[in-house]
């Protein structure tokens, strides 16, 4: 996936989730924060980020904050980018298996999950989840306690028996991870309904993403740690 008129800022302060007041060309522009997360280990005074431009009337700010600098490692922080991101692999047979069908947004049942995928006489059922957190080489989910990923990997586990391959897919939004592990210790619970999961057939999935300022993909599949 590709971002267009990318610039260079550095951060400054966030007022509230949505938004950030990022320094650009020496002027304190109001950004929108494309990820709700707490984020607080990399929205850091002066830290280096980046910056997507619209030319819209209609938006309320001009600018997307799109990525940023850790040290020397350039994380994506866009919750958007993991899902159009998977969805190019997807396409392009990332999974093993070229599909016939993929619909994305699929409800079934009491959720909405990322994607639907139909190949020869196999139904998947794909729960995307990026990745931001990371200590040491290891990345971490969730960054802050998650109902809705719970329900979500409950569901997964629930539809293996009714002869759905499924899988949940770790998104690490940034390269040079070590493996994936649940965040233990921000939701225990999560952490167990991971490892209920994996009991139940559920495939647990983590890849590192190549990332540019312009550009997020797919790229190796990580350790996953449970």
């Amino acid at each position: 996936m590709i971002y267009n008129n990318i610039h260079e800022g550095r951060f400054k302060s966030r007022p509230n989730r949505f938004i950030a007041h990022i320094e650009i060309d020496n002027k304190i522009e109001i950004c929108h924060v494309k990820n709700t997360g707490r984020c607080k280990e990399l929205l850091l005074p002066d830290a280096t980020v980046y910056v997507q431009h619209f030319d819209n009337p209609n938006r309320k700010t001009n600018w997307d904050l799109i990525a940023v600098k850790k040290g020397d490692t350039l994380i994506n922080m866009d919750s958007q980018a993991p899902n159009k991101a998977v969805g190019e692999w997807l396409q392009a047979g990332g999974l093993g298996l070229l599909p016939d069908k993929i619909k994305a947004e699929y409800q079934y049942e009491d959720s909405r999950f990322d994607f639907y995928l139909e190949h020869e006489m196999e139904r998947w059922l794909i729960e995307v989840k990026g990745v931001t957190l990371e200590e040491d080489g290891i990345a971490l989910f969730p960054d802050a306690p998650t109902l809705r990923g719970i329900k979500h990997v409950d569901g997964l586990a629930r539809h293996v028996k009714e002869g759905f391959h499924t899988a949940i897919l770790f998104v690490i939004q940034m390269d040079g991870i070590r493996y994936f592990t649940p965040n233990t210790k921000t939701q225990p619970e999560f952490a167990q309904a991971l490892k209920n999961a994996e009991l139940a057939g559920v495939n647990i999935l983590a890849y590192d993403s190549a990332i540019t300022p312009e550009s997020m993909s797919i790229r190796n599949e990580i350790e996953v740690r449970l």
